[in-house]
């Protein structure tokens, strides 16, 4: 079974975070929703809606023996995504899992506020929210302003709230296939 960690933090994009829980245990990835800056399993998001994580990512780290999981979502949202990347701990994480060749995957502020953080845009073609990417400008020429997202490698990136879905499902699409992919977005009515 395929595993993915989706990090939240304070301030998180909702829809950015759930779209791709969401979807993700629809391909039944098991999926652990893990809170990041706070001691605490529950996470005020952007707009005021409480969720409670699986996990921490103290705990998550402390306990974790399995070995890195197939995927790591970070969604965006403000202050959410600055949380984020404030935690040497998470930003670590992301660089291993990009350098084991595992899938990482940000979206809206997220790739321009976190990933910049790591090796992961290098050489990379990337999006983000609109006007966030002058906080990645060592990656500027990978910039691209007109997709909804962009997959490279392994790295997918999406530009905000409403591409959420098809952010979402790129990443089900490479770790499920294609045959998965087509049976969710069938089931979800999706075009």
């Amino acid at each position: 079974m395929k595993s993915a960690l989706v990090f939240i933090a304070d301030g998180t994009e909702e829809v950015e975070a759930l779209s791709p829980i969401d979807y993700l245990r629809r391909a039944d990835v098991s999926v652990s929703v893990v809170s990041v800056g706070t001691s605490s399993r529950t996470v005020t998001m952007s707009r005021k809606v409480s969720v409670n994580a699986d996990i921490t990512l103290e705990s998550y780290l402390s306990a974790s023996s399995a070995g890195l999981p197939d995927a790591v979502v970070v969604p965006g949202g403000m202050p959410g995504a600055s949380n984020i990347a404030a935690s040497k701990s998470a930003v670590a994480l992301l660089e291993e899992m990009y350098k084991a060749g595992k899938l990482v995957c940000a979206i809206c502020a997220s790739p321009a506020l976190v990933l910049s953080k790591t090796s992961a845009l290098e050489g990379k073609e990337w999006t983000c929210y609109p006007g966030m990417e002058g906080n990645a400008a060592a990656f500027a020429s990978g910039y691209r302003s007109d997709r909804p997202f962009v997959h490279d490698g392994n790295v997918i990136t999406g530009r905000g709230p409403g591409a959420a879905e098809e952010f979402s499902l790129e990443i089900v699409r490479t770790l499920c296939g294609q045959s998965v992919y087509e049976k969710i977005r069938k089931a979800a009515l999706l075009r």
